[in-house]
């Protein structure tokens, strides 16, 4: 595993700008618009949620190759089970909770393997046991949630020792304000109001703050962009709708999205 350079810590809680934008982020979030996808989740094209696909087709295989042999896996904010039914082919135990019940209902119709134990339950308050986990998976949840430290803090109190905690989400800068909010608002006609708010995009440095302060080493740390130097990027600005071959790519920028993994120590 690649190691780093253990950070600062950083407590968004004291930060004082950090948490006036928290405050005026407050409410603000969509997330309702997940419970009216239905299908949707899995064969829209003129809808940010295939952008959430083409997304998952680089970031699943990476993260079954990461975590390895047969695992108990958690994914918190699992949505409509893209990532929880790929786990469960590859063999690991797995379970997925979310708030939306339209969600996982798609995810239990998508799960071929019929082995994943769906919930609808809050991030901020798992309903199971302490050190039940190998693998809790927040992935696109983060940026999403008004307090990140609460789902961490959750996150943190199921895994086993040496557990992994994967995450994915978006660095709070111009460039990322520019890409993935109004982006994907002047690229994506269906793109529901407020899907993202600035406010709660998180900076690597302040995400390596959290996870320390709830014993979670952070192993590794990429970016993660779409390919826009492509023929499908294109197509998608002329046509509005996102190619069935819209990629995205790993990257050494953590400019915009990034996602990576942590150690319970």
């Amino acid at each position: 595993m690649e190691r780093q350079t253990r950070p600062q810590r950083i407590d968004l809680l004291h930060n004082p700008e950090k948490r006036q934008n928290l405050n005026d982020a407050r409410g603000l979030i969509n997330n309702d618009f997940y419970e009216d996808l239905g299908d949707d989740w899995y064969e829209a094209d003129d809808h940010p949620i295939a952008l959430l696909r083409a997304e998952n087709a680089v970031r699943v295989p990476w993260i079954i190759q990461e975590i390895g042999s047969q695992k108990k896996v958690l994914d918190v904010g699992c949505g409509a089970g893209i990532l929880t039914n790929a786990l469960a082919k590859a063999g690991h135990h797995v379970y997925g909770i979310d708030l939306s019940p339209k969600s996982l209902e798609v995810a239990k119709q998508r799960d071929s393997t019929k082995s994943v134990e769906y919930f609808q339950a809050n991030a901020y308050k798992l309903p199971f046991e302490e050190l039940s986990f190998d693998v809790v998976c927040a992935m696109d949840v983060l940026e999403h949630v008004e307090e990140p430290h609460l789902l961490i803090q959750e996150a943190a109190r199921v895994l086993k020792p040496n557990g992994l905690f994967f995450f994915h989400t978006f660095n709070r800068n111009f460039l990322s304000f520019l890409m993935i909010i109004k982006g994907v608002e002047w690229c994506v006609p269906n793109a529901p109001k407020n899907m993202h708010v600035y406010p709660l995009f998180i900076k690597p440095c302040e995400l390596k703050g959290l996870l320390l302060k709830e014993r979670l080493q952070w192993m590794k740390m990429q970016g993660f962009r779409p390919k826009i130097l492509s023929w499908s990027f294109v197509k998608m600005l002329m046509r509005k709708k996102i190619p069935k071959n819209f990629g995205f790519c790993f990257s050494k920028s953590l400019a915009t999205g990034y996602c990576g993994y942590a150690k319970k120590f």
